[in-house]
């Protein structure tokens, strides 16, 4: 594919490339990008709305993938995290909108709950002043109540690809076959996550004729293959072609014998009593044990995980955002696509199973230009998985040496006393829910026992 006169009308901080027929855009993320919305055609209108929420600055991707997809060129986007892939999607399709004026005008794909909130949020605010509507389809809610916000014909449908296709097949009188725009946000963590079969029938259900973006943090296998099945003719925009952390991230490390990590954990969080920390621990069940722990402890901490319900996970996550929770423990559910700028510092408490997870860890401070912090723990199980770090990242973390172990161990024996209050409590709760469990069953039982009595009183058996 050659590329025209306009397309190669590209800043001075990027270059261009064909790559097996595709138009490549690779931009510098240490030098400038454009200064001004309007430079790279974005209208009056959506540039006071981009100033409204306090985005002074196009970043690296936006200043790349906005005047391709100005364009309407179909995008296959490459950028850490942190990167303001958001922008880059959300400002073209607004900008659209507002020459277009249609109902159903796009939907966005997202892998986890929190992250559809968000994104629905960032249109919400930069769509203020024209009157956007949007829904968010995931699970966790109800149908009923998605499926008469669907009936208002938002502009934006921001979703799950399993609840999408739920609607899809379920819902009566919706489709997708007018939408202009599919973007698929995430794209290397939704394939993970088998949403390839979701995936598949979204595509059949969509418009040949759509506009397509594709955005990711890594260029996958499996995002190649979708790329070259849904997309036409893309531009693939890169910022950085590896795993990499910002210059704006001090990156530490702690060694500690396994015994202790509690206790050196609750030295640290005493030190950096200041700032709010975001712990990252492996399991569903570590991470509501140590937010009970840390509870007895008398810290104001939040939990978020998987088998939290919607609700629990949407009010953890507001709470911290608005600052009544200064500690947020979290599994990797937290790890990509959450946007809390005041995140001061991420405490890898347990090692990412997956290496590359703990660049989108670490991205959840830092954000924007702004400094952050991040402590990893490595205890005498753990040196493997972190030398995969430091090899995967092409660099070596300095150590945390703050809190010394004479400081940590004051803080042994309450924290001792808190785990085992903490293992007391969720005991007590795991026993309650077998009992409910145990009570629901024994009544439905009987329940079904007295209908089929009295079938058989009404029948003359």
């Amino acid at each position: 594919m050659m590329a025209s006169d306009s397309e190669s009308e590209l800043d001075t901080t990027m270059g261009s490339t064909k790559e097996e027929g595709l138009l490549s855009i690779v931009a510098d993320s240490s030098q400038p990008s454009a200064d001004t919305f309007a430079e790279l055609g974005v209208c009056a209108d959506i540039c006071a709305a981009c100033d409204r929420v306090g985005w002074k600055k196009p970043t690296p991707i936006q200043a790349a993938s906005i005047p391709m997809a100005l364009k309407n060129r179909d995008l296959i986007a490459l950028a850490q995290t942190g990167s303001g892939k958001t922008g880059a999607f959300a400002i073209p399709i607004l900008q659209s909108l507002l020459e277009t004026k249609q109902r159903m005008f796009a939907v966005v794909l997202a892998p986890t709950r929190e992250l559809c909130v968000q994104i629905s949020e960032t249109f919400e605010a930069l769509g203020a002043d024209i009157a956007l509507q949007t829904v968010v389809l995931m699970g966790g809610m109800d149908m009923a109540t998605q499926t008469l916000q669907l009936s208002k014909k938002p502009h934006v449908i921001v979703a799950s690809p399993g609840r999408l296709v739920d609607h899809l097949t379920s819902t009566k009188g919706f489709h997708i076959s007018g939408i202009k725009y599919l973007v698929m946000d995430e794209a290397d963590r939704l394939l993970s996550m088998d949403f390839g079969a979701a995936i598949d029938q979204i595509l059949e259900a969509a418009p040949i004729d759509r506009q397509t973006f594709l955005f990711s943090a890594t260029m996958t296998s499996k995002v190649s293959k979708l790329q070259r099945a849904s997309l036409r003719k893309p531009v693939k925009v890169e910022i950085s072609s590896k795993y990499d952390t910002v210059d704006t991230l001090v990156q530490n490390y702690i060694l500690v014998p396994f015994k202790v990590k509690q206790t050196y954990l609750i030295a640290i969080l005493e030190h950096l009593s200041a700032y709010t920390a975001i712990i990252f621990v492996d399991t569903c069940l570590n991470a509501q044990k140590m937010a009970t722990m840390m509870r007895h402890l008398g810290f104001d901490s939040a939990c978020l995980h998987g088998q939290m319900n919607q609700t629990q996970r949407l009010h953890s996550l507001n709470q911290f955002r608005a600052g009544n929770k200064k500690i947020l423990v979290a599994t990797d559910v937290a790890a990509r696509g959450l946007d809390i700028p005041q995140v001061d510092v991420v405490i890898n408490f347990e090692i990412p199973k997956n290496t590359k997870d703990y660049v989108h860890r670490v991205g959840r401070t830092a954000r924007a230009g702004r400094t952050g912090r991040s402590i990893t723990f490595v205890t005498q199980y753990d040196v493997e998985g972190f030398q995969k770090i430091e090899t995967l990242i092409g660099r070596k973390l300095d150590e945390y040496t703050d809190v010394t172990e004479d400081a940590a161990m004051v803080h042994h024996e309450r924290t001792l006393e808190a785990l085992r209050s903490a293992h007391i409590e969720m005991k007590q709760k795991e026993e309650e829910v077998k009992k409910n469990v145990s009570g629901k069953k024994k009544k439905l039982l009987l329940h079904k026992k007295r209908g089929a009595m009295m079938l058989r009183g009404a029948s003359g058996i």
